[in-house]
Parts: C-alpha cells; structure tokens; sequence
C-alpha cells in the first residue's frame, strides 16, 4: 500500500501540516469540513430526492381542475418557489463558507507575522534564518485558505446555475391551459 494511503501516514502528515501552519488551521478545516458537508448534501438532493419533489409538486398542479383564474396561477407561483426554495437551500451557506476561508487564512498570516515579529524583539536581532521560518509559518494559512476555497466557489456557483435552471425547468412545465 503506497505510503499517502496508510492512515498512520496521513495523520502524522496533518499533523505536521497543522504544526507548520498554526491554531489558525482549525477553523479553516472546520470551515473546510462543513462547506463539503454542505455540497455533498446539494448533488445528494439532486440525485435521490430532486426528481420526486418535482413529481409530487407537478401532479399537484395536473389534478387542478382550473388552471387559468388568479388563484391557480397564484398556486403555481407557489409551487415553482417551492421547486426554487427546495434547489437553493444551502447554497447561501456554501458561499459563506467559501467566502470565510480566505479571510481566515489571512488571519492566519497576520497571527504568523506577529509571531516573526516576537521572535525578532526576543533575540534582539533580524536574522533572516529566523524571519524565514516565521513567513514560511504565515504563508501556510494564506494558501490552505485559498485552496479550501477555489473549488468551493466552483462548486457554489454550479449549484446556483442548476438552482436557476431547475426552477425554470419546473416552471416551463406547469401548463396553464387554454382560455
């Protein structure tokens, strides 16, 4: 078994990760775990459960008698933002988490900074040797925070398009009727 398949390797990878990078890193995989807990559930509600809240939502407005008076047009309008609300939720979340990362990756860059700067009013000097490791150290965050949210926003920004291309799907669907 190759060695980033063993799990004894992986965490001690993460945790070597974690031990470059700093506290900061906590909140960006916290952030990181629940912006991809949040995506699974969207392409899983696209995949088992999308088509059956279309299905139940459609017979609803074929078993109407009257499609043409103001109350069933307001009643489609009613079923198409269900179809909407249904297909966008979480999304909004998604984007926040998306947006939240690279902030805290930068927090994480500046509490880095602060420590060079410590370590350099400590030793009394401005050893290059000793400001590398510390810019190295602040420059972990920045990018786990940028990586954590590049496909977040790939991601979030598909789900919206299918999020509007759902709902008007649903909504072409709806006949209204003849006058």
């Amino acid at each position: 078994m190759p060695n980033w398949l063993n799990p004894v390797y992986a965490y001690q990878g993460l945790e070597e990760f974690f031990g470059m990078g700093g506290v900061v890193l906590i909140p960006i995989a916290v952030a990181t775990f629940f912006m991809w807990t949040f995506i699974l559930e969207r392409i899983s509600y696209y995949f088992f459960a999308h088509q059956g809240v279309k299905n139940r939502l459609g017979r609803e407005w074929e078993e109407r008698q009257h499609k043409r008076s103001w109350r069933s047009r307001a009643i489609r309008d009613e079923l198409v933002s269900q179809v909407k609300q249904k297909t966008v939720a979480n999304v909004g979340i998604i984007k926040t988490l998306v947006a939240i990362a690279p902030l805290l990756g930068l927090l994480g860059t500046v509490t880095g900074m602060i420590n060079v700067f410590d370590v350099m009013a400590l030793s009394g000097s401005s050893n290059a040797r000793l400001m590398a490791g510390g810019v190295f150290q602040a420059t972990i965050p920045t990018m786990a925070g940028m990586v954590v949210a590049l496909p977040g926003l790939v991601f979030s920004n598909v789900l919206e398009k299918r999020s509007r291309r759902e709902t008007a799907r649903f909504a072409d669907s709806l006949e209204i009727g003849e006058a």
